[in-house]
């Protein structure tokens, strides 16, 4: 996986309502202000790098524990599975309400992002940076990926607050979701054939 591929994973989680621009459509058309919308981007972005770098961290301090081989069958195994249920699953992740503080959103788009796997899809990338830069590589990554994210993320949710409105929403949410589900499974089984293919290429040589 390359960095175009983190930055274009980082745009497709943007696209999402389930990542946080839902929510702040829903604070600026309560509010009736701009300004809310644009407050609560930053912070929707601040809980989303917090869940994808959590996934960072912990793969740069176990790589140098376990091989990148077992690390990445482990995490194609748990992408797989996470994507199928994701896939399968009729229920969506809900709050309750939709008035919250700014400290209130950090944390819901921290579950919600790590709850939709967010940081589970850069699986393939954590465990191929090198293992003396593996954290502050990892953290990078997801940096990146974020960034992404919140440029993407924030065009969607100035394009609906001022032309859309939040009812397109109910069309548009079905297909997103099984999208970021098939894309789970897909990542999944390309890190399982990935690390395949290592595993070969180390026992034949």
């Amino acid at each position: 996986m390359t960095i175009a591929a983190v930055i274009l994973l980082g745009a497709f989680h943007g696209l999402n309502p389930a990542m946080g621009w839902l929510f702040a459509v829903a604070r600026g058309l309560q509010e009736r202000s701009r300004d809310q919308l644009l407050q609560s981007l930053p912070v929707i972005a601040a809980g989303h790098l917090a869940s994808v770098a959590s996934v960072a961290l912990v793969v740069g301090a176990t790589g140098s524990l376990v091989t990148g081989t077992v690390l990445s069958v482990a995490g194609g195994m748990l992408l797989v599975g996470f994507g199928l249920w994701r896939l399968l699953s009729r229920r969506h992740f809900r709050w309750v309400g939709m008035r919250l503080s700014l400290p209130q959103l950090a944390a819901w788009s921290f579950l919600m992002s790590s709850a939709h796997g967010a940081g589970l899809m850069l699986i393939p990338v954590f465990t191929r940076l090198h293992k003396g830069h593996a954290i502050s590589g990892g953290l990078g990554v997801a940096a990146l990926h974020t960034l992404a994210m919140f440029a993407v993320a924030g065009t969607v949710a100035v394009i609906v607050y001022e032309v859309a409105g939040i009812t397109v929403l109910r069309r548009a949410w079905f297909n997103v979701d099984r999208m970021w589900a098939a894309a789970l499974l897909g990542a999944g089984i390309i890190t399982l054939a990935q690390a395949a293919g290592s595993h070969s290429i180390s026992v034949t040589g």
